[in-house]
Protein backbone atom coordinates (compact mmCIF):
# COMPACT_ATOMS: atom_id res chain seq x y z
CA UNK A 1 0.00 0.00 0.00
CA UNK A 2 2.92 2.36 0.60
CA UNK A 3 3.79 2.15 -3.09
CA UNK A 4 0.38 3.45 -4.13
CA UNK A 5 -0.02 7.18 -4.45
CA UNK A 6 -3.47 8.61 -3.79
CA UNK A 7 -4.68 10.97 -6.48
CA UNK A 8 -5.84 14.36 -5.30
CA UNK A 9 -9.46 15.01 -6.11
CA UNK A 10 -10.11 17.63 -8.75
CA UNK A 11 -13.67 18.12 -7.57
CA UNK A 12 -15.11 20.52 -5.03
CA UNK A 13 -14.23 23.73 -3.28
CA UNK A 14 -11.51 22.20 -1.09
CA UNK A 15 -9.53 20.98 -4.11
CA UNK A 16 -9.15 24.52 -5.50
CA UNK A 17 -6.14 26.67 -4.80
CA UNK A 18 -6.55 29.35 -2.11
CA UNK A 19 -6.81 32.27 -4.55
CA UNK A 20 -9.62 30.60 -6.49
CA UNK A 21 -11.48 29.90 -3.23
CA UNK A 22 -11.15 33.57 -2.20
CA UNK A 23 -12.40 34.70 -5.59
CA UNK A 24 -15.53 32.57 -5.30
CA UNK A 25 -16.13 33.56 -1.67
CA UNK A 26 -15.95 37.26 -2.57
CA UNK A 27 -18.68 36.82 -5.16
CA UNK A 28 -21.03 35.33 -2.56
CA UNK A 29 -21.30 38.56 -0.61
CA UNK A 30 -21.69 40.64 -3.74
CA UNK A 31 -24.76 38.79 -4.95
CA UNK A 32 -26.96 40.38 -2.28
CA UNK A 33 -27.74 44.11 -2.32
CA UNK A 34 -25.66 45.95 0.26
CA UNK A 35 -28.68 47.12 2.27
CA UNK A 36 -29.89 43.53 2.74
CA UNK A 37 -26.59 41.81 3.53
CA UNK A 38 -26.76 41.69 7.28
CA UNK A 39 -29.71 41.10 9.54
CA UNK A 40 -27.49 42.23 12.40
CA UNK A 41 -27.74 45.79 11.08
CA UNK A 42 -31.53 45.77 10.79
CA UNK A 43 -33.52 43.89 13.42
CA UNK A 44 -36.81 44.73 11.72
CA UNK A 45 -35.64 43.12 8.48
CA UNK A 46 -34.53 40.03 10.42
CA UNK A 47 -37.89 39.80 12.19
CA UNK A 48 -39.75 40.12 8.88
CA UNK A 49 -37.65 37.36 7.33
CA UNK A 50 -38.23 35.05 10.29
CA UNK A 51 -41.95 35.71 10.26
CA UNK A 52 -42.11 35.10 6.50
CA UNK A 53 -40.23 31.82 6.88
CA UNK A 54 -42.50 30.70 9.68
CA UNK A 55 -45.61 31.47 7.66
CA UNK A 56 -44.40 29.27 4.80
CA UNK A 57 -44.82 26.17 7.00
CA UNK A 58 -48.29 24.79 7.68
CA UNK A 59 -49.28 25.22 11.35
CA UNK A 60 -49.81 21.46 11.67
CA UNK A 61 -46.21 20.85 10.59
CA UNK A 62 -44.55 23.33 12.95
CA UNK A 63 -42.80 21.09 15.42
CA UNK A 64 -42.60 23.74 18.15
CA UNK A 65 -46.32 24.42 17.87
CA UNK A 66 -47.00 20.72 18.38
CA UNK A 67 -44.49 20.07 21.18
CA UNK A 68 -44.08 22.73 23.87
CA UNK A 69 -41.29 20.78 25.59
CA UNK A 70 -39.28 20.69 22.36
CA UNK A 71 -39.65 24.47 22.00
CA UNK A 72 -38.58 25.02 25.62
CA UNK A 73 -35.51 22.82 25.22
CA UNK A 74 -34.50 24.63 22.02
CA UNK A 75 -34.88 28.00 23.74
CA UNK A 76 -32.70 26.92 26.65
CA UNK A 77 -30.09 25.50 24.28
CA UNK A 78 -30.00 28.75 22.31
CA UNK A 79 -29.68 30.79 25.48
CA UNK A 80 -26.73 28.73 26.68
CA UNK A 81 -25.01 29.00 23.30
CA UNK A 82 -25.50 32.77 23.23
CA UNK A 83 -24.81 33.69 26.83
CA UNK A 84 -22.88 30.77 28.20
CA UNK A 85 -23.41 29.40 31.68
CA UNK A 86 -24.99 31.81 34.15
CA UNK A 87 -23.05 33.06 37.15
CA UNK A 88 -19.68 32.92 35.43
CA UNK A 89 -18.00 36.26 36.11
CA UNK A 90 -14.82 35.69 34.10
Amino acid sequence: MDDQVKKKSTRGFASMDAERQRSIARKGGQSVPKEKRSFAMNRTLAAEAGRKGGQSVKPSQRSFAQDHNLASAAGRKGGHATHGPRGNNN
